[in-house]
């Protein structure tokens, strides 16, 4: 009852910044949009406890909502942080730069809620049926509830039919969606238009010039306009606060129209620049780390971009999170969130026909997150579009290339193709490459290890090996989901890795049950018994168009996590009927006893575990080997052909004694 409560009171809040609604004069629309969705979600949530539930069980039988409620409570507060600053008229023009081009309303605050959304309704659900007066109600609420998943009912269009206002999506909301931020962009061209021309407030030259830029973005201009640098350098507060990165590092942060940003300054001739600096500009994502205008000065040849200020990168966040001095690591719930916001950042980027191809935790960046949780941080992803740009963004001095080999980042088939002549700096990257660097990443990212950080497997014997299919082994004990994840993004084959559209939709449903059952997010806990991404292949089985799609909307979010449940509860239906279990106990089987049987797991996990050990075996019967049995710890087989491996396919050269370092791995 506790967290509800706080919904209502910034809820509240909330209802008393929008009697001055008409004063916002940045994403004015936006701001209405999310207030009404948090309005929604809160009558929705009133309406059923009304309906179900009794005052005199919230202390015992309503605790199904604490951690739902409690992750609601947290999206609530970031949307009111974000109403806040829109409607600060404090350094206007600041904030019209920054917000210019900002999806965050939709693509960030309301994404977040519909995410969460399904949780609250299924911990409702739990509470109601538990709040039956007697036995016969509760089966009578229980046969209600299943029927409510049954596959009839799995389709995009019943589903908003019958439950679009339930999972806050109902038509009038979707309409709004695709219309807010149109009108926000046509009401800033009006108030930019004032600004510029009111008798009253004559502004000083480079504002004026700044309203002009301003004016041609949002009417949608397809001419790259780069504004004089002196529209910069002549304001008055503009000033460079420290350099961030190496202290070569061409990255400052700056503080310019009453907000910060990061400036980075290049020299030479802009045209060859031209269509990437007219690229960047024209992206826009949450996820994505946002460029807001290019400068430049004919005279010196000196140019500057003007971007989001971010704090650190993916590499220092990891070393931070899994330092010898920290107690307890990084959480998979903030991990898998981080995974989440990569991995829609790539979505976005693969949509647009853009393929990064330098992936690594270097050219991931973060920010705190506005939400009172601690370790929770924004992730976006750069190091993509500009040449000169690329790779030199918030890098620390000890990071060479994430320190260590930049191979371990790269594909098989990237590597193939870099060792024909003439290919190095040729190769065209493609989204499924990406995929397999996400993996990699997510492995630093889960482990606190570098892939393939040990001494024996550097150089071209690593580009070998991962040419081969020898990955990084996960210690133990790691969530199999998650294991099961990365493992098929870094398959050899590209055809077998899924898309980021499809690691999307695996990891929000993960959240999902994250959030409803948090002792899912201990690493030895018991493995689901369908794993979710054997509910991504039933999910595009059923609806195949989903795999041509490059970009989910976020009005999709509910269906999909819908969808997901429903495919779920008939893959474990017939699981469980197949070994002649009782239905009925599913619960108490998956949750109490933790039992999983042979036929429950992967078979390609098997498969690789087989291998890894088939290989190792082959080694150790070497005649007077040098290698020990740690020294394969750290490594396993993807590879197709790896039930053809033999000694002469891996490179095993001798390694040092074991090491504390190493006696993490099993």
């Amino acid at each position: 009852m506790d967290q509800f409560r706080q919904i209502g009171e910034v809820l509240g809040r909330l209802q008393a910044l929008m009697v001055l609604k008409h004063d916002i004069s940045i994403n004015q629309r936006q701001c209405c949009l999310l207030f009404d969705v948090y309005t929604l979600a809160f009558e929705t949530i009133s309406e059923e406890i009304r309906k179900n539930l009794r005052l005199e069980d919230k202390n015992t039988k309503w605790k199904a909502l604490e951690y739902p409620l409690k992750e609601l409570h947290k999206k609530f507060k970031d949307g009111e942080n974000y109403i806040k600053y829109c409607l600060d008229l404090k350094d206007w023009w600041g904030k019209a730069i920054s917000l210019y081009q900002n999806r965050e309303c939709v693509e960030f605050h309301i994404h977040n809620l519909l995410c969460c959304f399904p949780v609250v309704i299924e911990a409702l659900e739990t509470a109601a049926e538990i709040s039956a007066l007697n036995e016969d109600e509760m089966q009578k609420r229980r046969s209600m509830i299943t029927r409510k998943y049954d596959s009839e009912l799995n389709d995009p269009v019943s589903f908003h039919w019958l439950f679009g206002k339930q999972y806050l999506v109902p038509r009038e909301i979707s309409k709004r969606l695709d219309m807010a931020a149109r009108e926000d962009r046509w009401l800033l061209v009006d108030a930019v238009k004032g600004r510029k021309s009111s008798e009253f407030d004559v502004r000083a030259k480079h504002e004026q010039r700044l309203g002009d830029f301003l004016i041609s973005r949002l009417c949608g201009s397809d001419t790259l306009e780069i504004l004089p640098s002196w529209v910069l350098t002549g304001a008055t507060d503009y000033h460079v606060k420290r350099r961030l990165g190496t202290a070569k590092s061409r990255i400052k942060e700056i503080r310019w129209l009453g907000e910060s940003f990061a400036l980075r300054n290049y020299y030479g001739e802009i045209e060859p620049l031209n269509a990437e600096i007219s690229l960047v500009l024209s992206l826009s994502h949450p996820n994505i780390v946002q460029y807001h205008c290019a400068l430049y000065d004919k005279e010196t040849k000196e140019g500057y971009l003007i971007m989001e200020l971010m704090q650190k990168n993916l590499e220092i966040y990891i070393k931070e999170n899994y330092g010898q001095r920290k107690k307890v690591s990084l959480s998979i719930p903030v991990a898998v969130d981080i995974m989440l916001q990569i991995a829609r950042g790539m979505e976005y980027l693969h949509s647009r026909k853009i393929y990064h191809g330098d992936l690594n935790p270097s050219n991931i960046l973060l920010k705190a997150s506005n939400s009172s949780s601690e370790g929770n941080v924004q992730a976006k992803v750069t190091g993509f579009g500009v040449t000169s740009i690329k790779n030199s963004i918030y890098r620390t001095k000890s990071s060479n290339q994430t320190g260590g080999d930049p191979v371990i980042w790269y594909a098989p088939e990237v590597l193939d193709e870099q060792e024909q002549p003439g290919n190095r700096s040729s190769f065209k990257y493609t989204d499924k490459a990406d995929v397999y660097s996400f993996a990699m990443l997510c492995f630093e990212l889960l482990t606190g290890k570098v892939p393939f950080e040990d001494d024996y497997l550097q150089g071209d014997k690593m580009a070998r090996n991962i040419r081969l299919g020898i990955r990084p082994l996960f210690p133990h004990p790691s969530p199999k989901y998650l294991v099961n994840l990365l493992r098929k993004c870094w398959q050899v084959q590209p055809s077998n890795r899924p898309s980021f559209s499809s690691i999307c939709r695996i990891l929000r449903y993960i959240k999902k049950v994250l959030v409803i059952n948090p002792d899912h997010g201990q690493s030895d806990a018991s493995p689901p018994l369908v794993d979710y991404c054997d509910i991504e292949t039933g999910y595009l089985n059923k609806f195949p168009e989903a795999g041509t799609s490059c970009l989910d909307t976020v009005l999709q979010i509910p269906f999909q996590i819908f969808a997901y449940k429903v495919i779920e509860k008939e893959k474990t239906s017939s699981s469980l009927k197949e070994k002649g279990w009782d239905l009925a106990n599913e619960a108490f089987i998956a949750g109490r006893t933790g039992l999983i049987l042979e036929e429950d797991v992967d078979d390609d996990v098997f498969l690789q575990e087989n291998d890894q050990r088939s290989v190792q075996s082959e080694v150790l019967q070497r005649q007077n080997s040098p290698i020990s049995v740690a020294d394969l710890r750290s490594v396993c087989s993807e590879s197709p052909r790896r039930k053809n491996l033999s000694l002469a396919d891996v490179d095993c050269s001798p390694l040092h004694p074991e090491t504390p370092e190493n006696k993490n791995y099993p």
